[in-house]
């Protein structure tokens, strides 16, 4: 039970890090009121390969 929890923690992390990635330029223009548009996206996709890593390595171990 415990093995299948993690595996959808996971799959869940890695599904948020993909959307921070391919979302970012959005994400930044509708959440954040930054006046420079490029370091608030280049900051969410380095948090989304962040977390899309952190996910893959649960998903490794938890197989």
């Amino acid at each position: 039970m415990g093995q299948i929890i993690l595996i959808i923690i996971s799959l869940l992390l890695i599904t948020l890090g993909i959307v921070c990635i391919f979302d970012a330029r959005v994400i930044t223009k509708k959440m954040f009121s930054f006046g420079d548009q490029n370091e608030g996206s280049m900051g969410l996709k380095i948090l989304g390969f962040i977390l899309s890593i952190i996910g893959a390595i649960i998903f490794y171990i938890a197989m």
